[in-house]
């Protein structure tokens, strides 16, 4: 038996991909209309966590935050058989998940975070990535049915919140990489640009494909010889901002590298490698 708390898009989806396996799954969401809707492909809802979790020794957690996490897991915990193992795939704070493992230790439960790089169709569809780390016998054991849950299992390590401390920095880089896809939008609506055009420039020219060698060469310290001079850069910057300003289209990203680009160029390193901007953080 499996239980699955928190049936939102992800975790319903999680839960209709197990149904079509075979396997019995017990269910609760805070908003109980979002349980009961999977009555009809198979699950069995419940109004209490700690009822849904009878009988469980595998549940799964898709929640908010922690707050959430820990209000959850404390209100089921009556409901616990001995031995269940809990796999939290909520996006949590890193600083969360020790303690958390440690108190479900000292009780005699297993708890472990996976969170994911998934959306509900990966959910359904078992694709997309599952990240964990922490007690590597407990992974080894997971590994198989996490594995058919997602297109890939990655496995961290032994450090029980690295994976909850990459899933924040994987998200970091989505949300960055979004907010510069609206910055070139804008951009583009500035100088009446096709956002079409913005489409065929990126198959064409697909910057992406350089994303390792700039973390490579920010990570290898050396700032001289550059590629892009920050003077420069930050030239492009100026122009990029003026021609927004012209078309009153606000950009988001860019003025805050600015910024940036200025408290570096103050400390003399115009010269270098606009990549300095990264100095401090390596």
């Amino acid at each position: 038996m499996i239980a699955f708390l928190g049936t939102g898009l992800l975790g319903s989806n999680f839960v209709k991909a197990l149904l079509k396996k075979g396997e019995a799954v017990q269910v609760w969401n805070r908003t109980a209309s979002k349980a009961t809707a999977l009555e009809a492909v198979g699950a069995k809802a419940f109004g209490e966590a700690s009822e849904a979790v009878k009988g469980a020794a595998r549940i799964h957690l898709t929640l908010s935050d922690d707050q959430s996490v820990d209000e959850t897991l404390k209100k089921a915990s009556s409901g616990f058989v001995p031995g269940v193992v809990i796999i939290d795939h909520t996006t949590t704070s890193a600083e969360g998940v020790g303690p958390r493992t440690q108190h479900w230790k000292a009780l005699g439960v297993t708890y472990i975070h996976a969170p994911v790089f998934m959306g509900p169709p990966n959910a359904l569809e078992g694709t997309g990535y599952m990240l964990i780390s922490g007690d590597q016998d407990v992974i080894a054991t997971l590994t198989p049915v996490l594995s058919s849950m997602t297109g890939q299992l990655i496995n961290m390590g032994s450090t029980v919140n690295r994976a909850a401390g990459m899933k924040l920095i994987g998200n970091l880089f989505l949300m960055a990489l979004t907010a510069g896809l609206s910055d070139m939008l804008a951009l583009a609506k500035s100088i009446d640009i096709p956002s079409t055009e913005i489409e065929a420039l990126l198959a064409a020219w697909n910057p992406g494909a350089g994303v390792s060698a700039r973390l490579k060469r920010i990570l290898s310290n050396q700032f001289g010889n550059p590629s892009w001079e920050l003077n420069m850069a930050r030239k492009d910057a100026r122009l990029m901002m003026q021609e927004a300003e012209h078309a009153d289209r606000r950009l988001t990203v860019i003025p805050a590298v600015a910024k940036e680009m200025d408290r570096w160029i103050e400390k003399g390193h115009g010269n270098d490698d606009w990549t300095i901007i990264a100095k401090e953080n390596v």
